[in-house]
């Protein structure tokens, strides 16, 4: 049989993204340490757009310091804006093993444990654990300088000028003037560079650059293990409480500021560029005010008091579609009263009795860390607490829970 060939004509359609859309699209997704690097790339190639930083004056200091300068003086409890971190406990607690040996260290170890505050810092005097413990105040600081080893640095500090010591000693930072410096942080929060200069003997330029480098550790290192804390860097944006509500804002640091050089080659690119980022930010900036409104209570009181919300929710209300707030909510962190959070950790399903998953990880969080650490908790023990008559909380939810959480099993928060 012989054969033939044929020609057919046959309509298909395809959608194809733009170059455009695709830049905007990444830049949607992008959180602002991603999108600076990228507006960093774009400026080495395009001489028409030109990239400021923006650096806050030594008034302004980052979110994450907000406040915490005021609270610290000689009060030894530590900033309790913190969020309840069992995470952070069990972290410790599989840490001293490898730190302090059994026997009378380790007795003293678990009070040092049981006194660390959410943010890191401890909580109580050495003289009163001492007491307490029927030991020397030396041999309570003995242990504590063991357990001040534990990383992140920071931890077990006695105050904030100690933490930030612990982080300045371990970046190999830690010289008189930057001892100096440390203790007489309310200078620095006021911009009293004449006065550190006469304590210091260095001139404002070297104070400055030792500014820059204590901007850069982290005032809460407990705070980062948390459920919803992010990790610490530069958070894409901030609630602050005013007379008028809540009002949520771009962190002004976060991104480089763009200035247009008209009438040379690349003009038109450089503009396109700036019209997406402000696309971005404006999209980024519908999203948030809408989730941090109905989470409006756990901004007054924290994560336990989480409602159930979810992207379909979210992407309804603020009448974009729900891939659009997937996209801007992907990797960005608000800094809040309560710490610096991921925006995604916002989001959870409903439990019943307007409870949201949320809520419930935040209150297993504090009940694990308000535990008896010879005694832990259960996973039924954990579950029956969480059941209060109106949610019903299952073992195998709590253990879920307990392992997105990073917590251990009750064996191995056991303390001996």
């Amino acid at each position: 049989m012989a054969t033939r060939s044929s020609m057919n004509v046959i309509q298909t359609q395809r959608l194809r993204l733009s170059g455009s859309l695709h830049t905007a699209l990444r830049l949607l997704r992008a959180d602002a340490a991603g999108l600076t690097r990228y507006l960093e790339e774009q400026a080495a190639e395009n001489p028409a757009l030109v990239l400021t930083p923006v650096s806050p004056g030594p008034d302004e200091w980052l979110p994450r310091w907000t406040g915490i300068l005021t609270r610290a003086g000689d009060d030894m409890a530590a900033d309790q804006a913190a969020a309840p971190g069992p995470s952070l406990m069990a972290h410790v607690i599989d840490m001293v093993p490898a730190k302090v040996p059994p026997g009378p260290m380790r007795r003293i170890a678990v009070a040092l444990v049981e006194a660390l505050e959410p943010s890191g810092w401890l909580g109580r005097d050495l003289a009163d654990l001492a007491g307490e413990l029927g030991v020397t105040e030396a041999e309570v600081a003995e242990v504590l300088a063991r357990l001040q080893t534990i990383e992140p640095a920071g931890l077990f500090a006695r105050g904030l000028a100690d933490c930030l010591a612990l982080q300045a000693h371990e970046a190999g930072v830690l010289d008189g003037p930057m001892q100096i410096i440390l203790n007489n942080l309310g200078l620095l929060a006021s911009g009293d560079w004449a006065g550190l200069c006469r304590l210091t003997g260095l001139d404002e330029p070297a104070i400055r650059r030792r500014f820059g480098i204590i901007r850069g550790f982290n005032p809460k290192p407990g705070a980062a293990f948390s459920a919803v804390h992010s990790p610490m860097r530069e958070p894409d944006l901030t609630v602050r409480k005013t007379a008028d509500g809540w009002q949520v804002g771009l962190n002004r640091s976060a991104l480089p500021e763009i200035t247009i050089v008209p009438g040379i080659a690349g003009e038109a690119q450089a503009n396109s560029i700036r019209r997406m980022v402000e696309s971005r930010n404006q999209t980024l900036l519908v999203v948030a005010r809408h989730v941090l409104s109905v989470q409006a209570a756990a901004l007054e009181a924290g994560p336990m008091a989480m409602k159930p919300l979810t992207m379909q929710a979210v992407a309804d209300e603020v009448r974009l579609h729900k891939s659009t707030v997937s996209r801007v909510v992907a990797g960005t962190s608000v800094d809040t009263p309560h710490g610096t959070w991921w925006l995604r950790a916002l989001f959870s399903p409903d439990m019943g009795a307007d409870t949201g998953a949320g809520a419930l990880r935040a209150r297993l969080a504090r009940l694990v860390a308000d535990e008896d650490r010879s005694r832990p908790l259960s996973d039924e023990a954990l579950a029956a607490a969480l059941s209060d008559g109106r949610v019903a909380v299952a073992r195998r939810t709590v253990a879920k829970y307990r392992t997105a959480l990073r917590i251990p099993p009750a064996h191995r928060r056991r303390l001996r």
